[in-house]
């Protein structure tokens, strides 16, 4: 048997074995390799926190709106072309699932060489628009830091792109290994060049350059090999307009949440320079709100991350026999994989509402007494609905999935951007700094009920096309 043939199998596997063994098989990869990389987001800011100080941390949360449009781009092109991958090869239509590949290849790579070049191009510009406060000690750490990480854009967005793609095909543990390179390579650079070299917030960014550069060798070495079931083969590829709308159109639900989480990033730190000084009763209250909303974007961040597993895990499973047409097997896969979501949202949540001060404190060695009292207040206030992040989560994805992506926008909009936009803006007017904060849970609350209401009509209707094709 040809290690092509052998690879196709893979994908066959996902309309065969048991959904719990196969969501299983899918998940725990990704969840360990999310893990990883949510782990290296703490371990870094505990390295920059510790070693550099509280306010490089308000640095970092002003350059996350650029990072978060660039993870965008990534999510946009590669789980577009891993969910069009995965549906063709249910469909058994393996050379467009090859040409897709392609197509995702250089769209990710042009992406990254064009966001580099206009980043250093238009540096100073871009940074005058992160929101920093009125002489914030934080730009210049972000400054430095972003002039570095500029030159990881390829290599970031072709690493994570592809290990979409990768998963689609039925080699999650090729995905795993492929993150836990970069985050490996990530922290112990980061000892190197933040406490051993003493680089400072420059050494983080360098850290993630090599980091990524290697992640990406890695994962690009066995898309072009013989092992994958969609091998990457520049020499076949057609050009196809036709091809990049569809992997727009399938991708486009995730691009449009991280442009507007993104947004809403930005937001936040307009909102912290606006509120933090008269809030918090001190005249650096900018900075300090800052690296407070920083520190909980990164406990938040490291929960979520194995719930991004999770969803990942479950996409191909539910691509794959969406597109064979086994509904059954649609049905238990989401089930499960909104089970297991939910379970690490309420565990997470428990670990934040017990321990706050902890978990602030892990970041900071002399933190300022304004960031001890604002920070855990804040962690818990935006924890509130965390229980039911998993199910928003998997929801969003499975109108995907079922060829309404539409719907999967505008879910991905609620709450990051149609509610919660207007409830920041109004909130932050009338009770300040801590009017920003409730409107996360306020918004959480009715982007809950509509995706509710709405998921139980998308399922009725998957159930009476099941009953159609029995």
């Amino acid at each position: 048997m040809s290690h092509n043939t052998a690879g196709t199998h893979a994908a066959d596997r996902l309309g065969t074995e048991p959904i719990g063994r196969l969501l299983l098989r899918f998940s725990i990869p990704a969840v360990t390799g999310m893990l990883v990389s949510g782990t290296y987001a703490v371990v870094d800011r505990i390295f920059i926190g510790q070693a550099v100080g509280e306010m490089a941390l308000g640095g970092l949360s002003l350059v996350m709106p650029l990072m978060t449009i660039s993870l965008a781009f990534a999510m946009l092109f590669g789980i577009g072309a891993a969910n069009m991958i995965s549906m063709r090869l249910g469909q058994g239509r393996k050379e467009e699932a090859e040409n897709a590949l392609a197509h995702c290849f250089f769209l990710l790579l042009g992406t990254g060489i064009l966001m580099t070049v206009v980043g250093i191009i238009f540096l100073d510009p871009i940074l005058s628009l992160l929101g920093a406060p009125e002489g914030s000690a934080a730009l210049g750490y972000a400054r430095g830091y972003f002039r570095v990480i500029l030159f990881a854009s390829v290599f970031s967005l072709l690493a994570f792109g592809f290990s979409h793609c990768t998963r689609a095909q039925g080699f999650p543990v090729i995905t795993m290994i492929a993150l836990l390179i970069g985050a490996i390579l990530n922290i112990a650079f980061d000892a190197l060049f933040i406490l051993v070299f003493d680089w400072g917030v420059a050494g983080a960014g360098w850290a993630t350059v090599v980091a990524q550069g290697v992640s990406m060798v890695w994962i690009l070495k066995f898309s072009m090999g013989k092992k994958a079931a969609v091998r990457l083969n520049l020499k076949t590829f057609k050009p196809s307009l036709a091809i990049v709308a569809q992997i727009v159109s399938f991708g486009s639900a995730h691009f449009l949440f991280q442009i507007t989480m993104s947004g809403v990033q930005l937001l936040y730190n307009l909102s912290m320079g606006w509120y933090g000084a008269a809030t918090l009763g001190i005249a650096n209250g900018g900075d300090i709100a800052l690296a407070g909303h920083n520190i909980v974007g990164v406990i938040h961040m490291l929960i979520f991350m194995p719930i991004f597993g999770i969803n990942q895990g479950a996409q191909p499973l539910l691509g794959y026999n969406y597109g064979a047409k086994k509904f059954d097997r649609v049905f238990r896969t989401y089930r499960l994989a909104v089970v297991a979501g939910t379970a690490i949202c309420t565990l997470g949540f428990a670990v934040i509402m017990l321990f706050p001060v902890q978990l602030v404190g892990m970041f900071v060695s002399q933190a300022d007494p304004a960031l001890l009292y604002f920070a855990p207040r804040a962690m818990r206030i935006m924890s509130i609905l965390m229980p039911t992040a998993g199910f928003m989560v998997i929801s969003t994805t499975f109108f995907v999935v079922t060829g309404r992506p539409k719907i999967s926008i505008l879910l991905s909009l609620l709450r990051q951007c149609l509610i919660l936009v207007p409830f920041i803006f109004i909130f932050g007017r009338v009770w300040g700094l801590w009017g920003v904060i409730v409107a996360a849970p306020v918004s959480d609350t009715l982007a809950l009920c509509i995706t509710g209401t709405m998921i139980f009509f998308e399922l009725r209707k998957l159930r009476n096309a099941k009953e159609q094709t029995t």
